[in-house]
């Protein structure tokens, strides 16, 4: 059912490094992002799909994880993702990208879920050091980074505090909590029945 699909789609930043993605089940989940709509159907969007341990390595290397956790450096070599999908535009001007950008991460990650893996988009990314080491040409934006893998930890989601608080934090046992605003408060109004 989509609802438990979606609500299993956490932001997750810890996994198993042993357990890899074969990178059939990339191309997979590259294959859902094809089946997504696309503004005026231009399709701008293109990946990089990475299992290999060194070029993982660097593209981790790139990244900047969890700004809320003021004092985690990011998971640790045992915790890292198995896989990454590099998504680039290739209309960087063109805004209407930005919501297929959207569509084609969350559709992947919903994929992810249902073959039993979780992920986490990162936008906090050294583009120019990615750039350089994909050796990719100006003209593609990196747009977003997806970390892959076999989730290891418990992220729970939260209702919001009364101080109104976004920020996600961790317990002592390291329990991840994301607080989420009521469907109510997302609701302005209704009209009908």
């Amino acid at each position: 059912m989509l609802k438990d699909i979606a609500f299993k789609n956490r932001s997750y930043r810890r996994f198993d490094n042993s357990v890899a993605i074969p990178m059939t089940t990339l191309e997979e989940l590259a294959g859902l992002a094809r089946l997504c709509p696309s503004a005026a159907n231009r399709q701008p969007l293109r990946f990089i799909l990475c299992n290999a341990p060194a070029d993982n390595e660097a593209i981790f290397g790139c990244l900047k994880w969890a700004a809320y956790l003021k004092d985690w450096e990011g998971p640790a070599p045992a915790e890292r993702p198995s896989a990454y999908i590099v998504v680039l535009n290739t209309a960087k001007d063109w805004d209407m990208a930005k919501i297929d950008l959207g569509i084609m991460a969350q559709t992947m990650l919903l994929g992810a879920v249902e073959k039993g893996l979780g992920g986490c988009m990162l936008g906090a990314i050294d583009r120019e050091q990615l750039r350089e080491y994909l050796g990719l040409p100006a003209e593609l934006e990196i747009s977003l980074v997806l970390a892959l893998g076999k989730p290891v930890e418990d992220v729970r989601i939260v209702d919001m505090p009364e101080d109104g608080s976004i920020r996600y934090y961790r317990d002592d046992a390291g329990t991840h909590y994301v607080p989420k605003r009521s469907t109510a408060d997302l609701i302005l109004e209704k009209r009908g029945e």
